[in-house]
Formats: structure tokens, C-alpha cells, sequence
């Protein structure tokens, strides 16, 4: 079966690999838009003209699950494209409710683009499952692109974690597919202090349990 995975760049190929190594047997179809970078501060009707012939293109190619592996994507427009395109969409979110649930300290951090942070879905998410815990929302603002263009600058990750852990976030959520490729930096600095949240293994069950409904 061949099972798509969209994403803006390179954090869709993270989220690929990821499950092509859990289920080998599926022809993985990994689709970018890096010329449209970044998606993190575009309007929900522009990235709607961007993802939505993209996905057309996926479903001529014979994808019959598509993975949405972007978090801007999916807390804003999901809706609209489940309305649109024949076969199950798997969205990809920030991981609220887990991360409230294993918070000791009652304060979590969630590194996020802009414009998932100010998504509808986003607000939803924390006020069902982290009305009663502080979240942290540090300016990740030019991560992707940073991750895009391989130039990580790991001092502007750390001070951005260190301050996220200093104000007491003992969970932090990785909300955009970009930052799984700096996740091993940011567990790096956070090991002792903070658990990392990312949402790979969350939508590989996801997909199982759709290939199940489908066979």
C-alpha cells in the first residue's frame, strides 16, 4: 500500500523514516514544498492554495493514506482538507494532553511556529487539557528555517530551552516535524530537568489502527 507523507521540508522525511523503519511493507511517498518555506507565519487560506493541489497530485499518485507530518498545517486547515481529498488524512498536533498528564512541575513548554501557536486547534488544545498548568511558548520562530538551511546554531536553541526549564517546564513539546532533527541537542540540554515530547511513535499507531480500518 502506498502511504503519503506531506510536509513543508525536511521535517516530513524525519517522520518518513520513522515509518518506514515501524512498518517496512508500506511504499512510503514522501511529498515537500520547500519552495513555499517557511509555513510557520503564512494565513490558513494561503497555505490551503499551497498543501491542497499537492495532495491532489498524492492521491493521482496512488497514496491511499496520507500523513499530514505538519503541525501548522493540521492545527489549521485539516478540516478543510478532510473535507476536499477521498482518503483518511493523519493529522499531526501538539502534544497538550500528553504532556499535561506526565508534568510533575505544572509547567510545560511547547516550541512551535507562529502561526500554529495562534491556530484555533492550538487554543482548544490548551484550554481542554492544560487549563489548569502554565505553558511555556518560547520564540522558535526561525528554527525551521535554521533546520532547513543546516545551520544550527545551538546557542539560540540553548538559551531558548535553558530559559523554558528555568522558569520550572518539566515537559517540553516538539510542535513542528523541523525540530525532531534537533531533538537529541534539546534533550542534550534539558537531560536531568525535562522529558521531550514528539509525536513519531503517536502517529505510526495512529496510521496502524487506519490500516487496520482499511484492510
Amino acid at each position: 500500500m502506498k502511504v503519503g507523507v506531506f510536509d513543508s521540508g525536511v521535517g516530513g522525511l524525519s517522520v518518513a523514516n520513522a515509518i518506514s523503519k515501524a512498518i517496512p511493507d508500506l511504499d512510503v511517498i514522501l511529498r515537500e514544498d520547500k519552495g513555499n518555506l517557511p509555513y510557520g507565519n503564512k494565513q490558513p487560506a494561503e497555505l490551503y492554495k499551497l498543501v491542497k493541489p499537492i495532495l491532489d497530485e498524492m492521491l493521482l499518485s496512488g497514496c491511499e493514506i496520507i500523513v499530514i507530518a505538519c503541525n501548522t498545517v493540521s492545527t489549521t486547515i485539516i478540516k478543510e482538507l478532510r473535507d476536499h481529498i477521498d482518503v483518511p488524512l493523519i493529522a499531526i498536533e501538539p502534544m497538550i494532553k500528553p504532556a499535561s498528564e506526565q508534568t510533575k512541575s505544572g509547567t510545560i513548554a511547547v516550541c512551535a511556529t507562529p502561526t500554529t501557536l495562534r491556530s484555533e486547534r492550538y487554543a482548544y488544545l490548551k484550554k481542554e487539557y492544560a487549563d489548569n498548568i502554565t505553558v511555556l511558548e518560547p520564540d522558535c520562530s526561525d528554527w525551521a528555517a535554521m533546520i532547513e538551511g543546516n545551520n544550527i546554531d545551538r546557542k539560540v536553541i540553548e538559551n531558548s530551552i535553558n530559559s523554558v526549564l528555568n522558569n520550572g517546564a518539566d515537559v517540553i513539546v516538539l510542535a513542528c516535524t523541523h525540530y525532531h532533527w534537533i531533538e537529541e541537542e534539546i534533550e542534550t540540554i534539558a537531560v536531568g530537568r525535562a522529558k521531550v515530547l514528539q509525536p513519531e511513535q503517536a502517529i505510526i499507531r495512529q496510521l496502524k489502527r487506519v490500516l487496520e480500518q482499511l484492510a
